[in-house]
């Protein structure tokens, strides 16, 4: 990616297979690729590629007819212009690979203090969250409707054309711009196209709509805390006199981690009722996510902890993850 300007080649940059269907005059038709959790191919095959460089070669004639709308071309950004790529990669003659400029591209916006990691650190937002289903070898046409989707007037069937008024041929389309939707929003406005008619559907986004599963993601801004809680149902958390849209929660497991990096002194079994003083939150009610999304890799938080009956603090320390992941 040295010398690739990816500035115009935007996409989620741990993707392991993407492309740009596009003409000479750098004029971006589509894109294909993108991934989910379960897999690097879930929405890759074949049949899928094969309809859209037919789509594609479609939007070229519409192209060159003067018919399809111009396009503003972002900015330039080349790696070179990342700080952190240029100091650790191309100053050493190293490679430069995507996952490495999205990374690195998140470590400066964590030294500058712009990362919202919501929104950077949580790409992607799997469309399976508000219940769509695709049949992939088909493009965009959705083989099952659940959720909010369904709610909303979704049907098996229905092939999904737009995403807030942009036009959308691919899953790589339509994830690029279900991404660049604020994490704050209430609802997505998709169309479709049901037996030959277009059918606007209004979709209320349900809370932690853009949560992603990071395993598969080579993020170093993200904090590791080095053990497992689990959520208190809302009759445990009565019984304790906590907030029932708080995060308190009972840990069930330790990582020996924690001793060897002298983390915390947590045990199975400990109930931790609030971190630096807060025991809710409006976007997640999961205390580990709370504490990915408040703490920078490294730092110090404190825990209030009740263990035998009896409540203290306890400073605990976040650990940055390493780059290399281990086999999970």
């Amino acid at each position: 990616m040295s010398d690739i300007d990816v500035g115009l080649f935007e996409f989620d940059r741990n993707n392991a297979l993407y492309y740009f269907i596009m003409n000479a005059d750098d004029t971006i038709y589509m894109r294909y690729g993108g991934r989910d959790e379960r897999s690097a191919e879930s929405y890759l095959n074949l049949d899928s590629i094969e309809l859209a460089l037919k789509q594609g070669l479609d939007q070229h004639t519409l192209y060159e007819e003067g018919v399809l709308p111009g396009q503003e071309r972002p900015e330039p950004l080349f790696p070179s212009d990342i700080p952190r790529v240029r100091r650790e990669l191309i100053t050493y003659g190293r490679c430069v690979e995507c996952h490495l400029i999205g990374d690195y591209t998140l470590l400066e916006l964590e030294r500058s203090g712009t990362l919202d990691k919501i929104t950077h650190m949580y790409k992607s937002p799997d469309i399976r969250t508000i219940g769509i289903h695709l049949d992939v070898p088909k493009g965009l046409v959705v083989e099952e409707a659940e959720g909010a989707v369904a709610e909303a007037g979704m049907k098996p069937g229905d092939r999904i054309v737009a995403l807030n008024g942009q036009s959308l041929l691919t899953f790589g389309d339509f994830q690029f711009r279900y991404d660049k939707v604020l994490r704050d929003a209430s609802h997505v406005a998709l169309s479709v196209e049901r037996g030959g008619q277009s059918v606007d559907l209004k979709v209320a986004l349900p809370k932690e709509w853009w949560l992603t599963d990071l395993y598969f993601r080579n993020l170093t801004v993200n904090p590791q805390q080095y053990f497992t809680a689990r959520t208190l149902t809302p009759e445990e958390k009565a019984e304790h006199g906590f907030a029932l849209d708080g995060f308190a929660s009972e840990v069930v497991d330790t990582d020996p981690g924690a001793v060897v990096w002298s983390l915390h002194r947590l045990e199975k079994g400990d109930i931790i009722k609030s971190v630096n003083g807060v025991e809710s939150d409006p976007d997640t009610d999961n205390l580990e996510l709370y504490i990915k999304l408040h703490t920078i890799s490294g730092e110090d938080y404190t825990l209030v902890v009740i263990r035998g009956g009896e409540e203290f603090e306890m400073v605990a320390r976040t650990k940055r993850q390493s780059f290399r992941r281990l086999t999970k």
